[in-house]
């Protein structure tokens, strides 16, 4: 049996939308929207919208919509670089740590919930399969 990528590549991507779909609830009653939930999950790696554009697979433009509405909810907030003064980098909030880990609960027990579909070998084998294909090649 051959297995084509771009089936797999499409599967992982309906799950996303599926989780996402579920989580919704959850995520209006925090005052995210999707996308800006995932803004906000990436603020502390990566604390500038640039990068966060960049390891969102956003556009700037984009990203720049969500900041600025995650900075009007209070969950995030801009301040000036200290090592280089005309940048500045994005830092959660009390109230945005809180619902970025609000949020994130949601998501796990979704998950974990379809994970239980599966046998604990499975889910083994999964997190290895996933972890060897975010290695470098």
């Amino acid at each position: 049996m051959t297995v084509d990528g771009a089936q797999l590549w499409t599967l992982n991507q309906r799950l996303l939308g599926v989780m996402m779909d579920a989580c919704t609830e959850e995520l209006t009653a925090l005052g995210l929207e999707t996308k800006e939930f995932f803004v906000l999950a990436e603020v502390e790696a990566s604390p500038y919208p640039a990068e966060i554009a960049t390891a969102l697979l956003l556009p700037k433009a984009s990203v720049t919509v969500y900041v600025r509405n995650l900075v009007a909810k209070g969950f995030i907030r801009r301040e000036i670089d200290d090592a280089d003064l005309r940048r500045h980098r994005l830092v959660l909030t009390a109230e945005g740590t809180e619902a970025r880990d609000r949020a994130l609960a949601a998501l796990a027990a979704e998950y974990d919930r379809r994970l239980a579909k599966i046998t604990p070998r499975d889910r083994t084998e999964l997190q290895r399969i996933l972890q060897e294909m975010l290695s470098p090649a």
